[in-house]
């Protein structure tokens, strides 16, 4: 992958560029960035000018890593066990996933991941095994005598064991041997981590580049095209998901709506916990990344919701297509006395669920309060 197939980031681009002619390369390097903005595909693409550079065949070397089969270009990213991989599993396991996975999805989420692999049901992680590989691996030689590339990706997904296993190799690497470690949430990371690396904070896309990706890789109508980059939120990934018109978003609105009128009718009504207890059931029985991701898109649909209420029309971008059912409708119980509340809520049951905590317990609590916080007044100002 090489620079020019990276969707906007010209002042990154250049920056990385210049640290390689310069050869002022920090060893250690942190890219942290939203879903989708890039910090995947732009450090494997770092990666590649890095080791291609200065190469003695250089189209040699472009044509190993365009393929992610240079050997001096290593990875790390979450795993489980699957049908395949048993027991311990490493990230090497899954190395021709991670190919396939490149190739198709280079902004892709953990959670498209996680579905390529066959575990959208577990949670991956970075774990010691990783770690004690990691280390094997860079104590070698440079197969072809330049540097060495280490890219781990979702590098909060490490455990602590896996993060103490790599500081002293973080701090006093090997000749020629650089870590790229590319974040989410750099508030997960072990402040020993962090600290040791030089981080580089990645903006979310600009419509433009969003709308002009679309436009050439996937040959949409620039009207089209825009329309998407704009309900897309800078984040890339989420516009092809958009443009593919997932699955996932049709059954996340019947799960949001039969949760949303259960709730309403619920006060007053002990019949109705029945239902809401049936849903979170429901719910309950899908993979831990589906229940994360669902939580994400009701927070989304929220704000959509008092965006549009609120009266801030040209950026809701939400359409609903399940029928008797209006966002218009449903804006006015979203408001200044209750957001907070609900995304807090949302929250914090996502960080349970990230836990390994009872989804069903989680889902239900939740469900209690949105009943009371879904039937707040606002204080209307005189």
């Amino acid at each position: 992958m090489t620079f020019d197939q990276i969707i906007g980031q010209a002042h990154i681009k250049k920056h990385l560029q210049q640290s390689v002619v310069n050869h002022r390369i920090p060893h250690a390097q942190l890219f942290v960035g939203k879903e989708g903005s890039g910090t995947l595909p732009m450090a494997i693409a770092y990666a590649q000018y890095l080791l291609c550079y200065s190469a003695t065949n250089q189209d040699s070397c472009n044509l190993k890593c365009n393929k992610l089969q240079h050997p001096d270009l290593h990875f790390a990213f979450p795993v489980t066990t699957n049908d395949s991989v048993k027991k311990h599993p490493v990230s090497n396991l899954f190395l021709a996933d991670w190919r396939t996975f490149i190739e198709k999805q280079p902004y892709g989420s953990l959670f498209n991941w996680l579905q390529q692999i066959g575990i959208e049901n577990k949670q991956g992680q970075i774990g010691v095994d990783e770690a004690v590989d990691i280390v094997k691996k860079l104590n070698l030689k440079a197969y072809e005598g330049g540097f060495k590339v280490m890219i781990i990706w979702m590098a909060e997904k490490m455990n602590i064991a896996a993060s103490n296993k790599l500081l002293k190799l973080l701090e006093e690497p090997p000749e020629k041997t650089v870590f790229l470690l590319i974040s989410e949430d750099e508030e997960q990371l072990l402040k020993t981590i962090t600290s040791r690396c030089q981080a580089l904070n990645f903006p979310s896309l600009s419509e433009t580049d969003i709308a002009n990706a679309l436009v050439k890789n996937h040959q949409v109508l620039e009207n089209k095209a825009i329309q998407i980059a704009h309900q897309s939120e800078g984040n890339y990934n989420k516009a092809v998901h958009l443009l593919n018109n997932n699955a996932n978003d049709v059954i996340f609105e019947k799960w949001f709506i039969i949760w949303i009128r259960a709730a309403f009718k619920a006060k007053g009504n002990a019949a109705v916990i029945q239902d809401l207890i049936d849903w979170s059931e429901t719910i309950a029985k899908s993979g831990r990344e589906t229940q994360k991701q669902f939580l994400q898109y009701c927070l989304q649909f929220f704000r959509q919701a008092l965006l549009l209420n609120y009266g801030a029309t040209d950026l809701v971008f939400l359409e609903t297509k399940t029928a008797n059912f209006k966002l218009e409708k449903f804006a006015p119980f979203v408001h200044s006395a209750n957001i907070l509340s609900i995304e807090k809520e949302l929250n914090d049951a996502q960080y349970h669920i990230e836990r390994n905590g009872n989804a069903k317990i989680i889902l239900l609590d939740v469900s209690i309060k949105l009943t009371r916080l879904l039937h707040t007044k606002e204080e209307k100002i005189i």
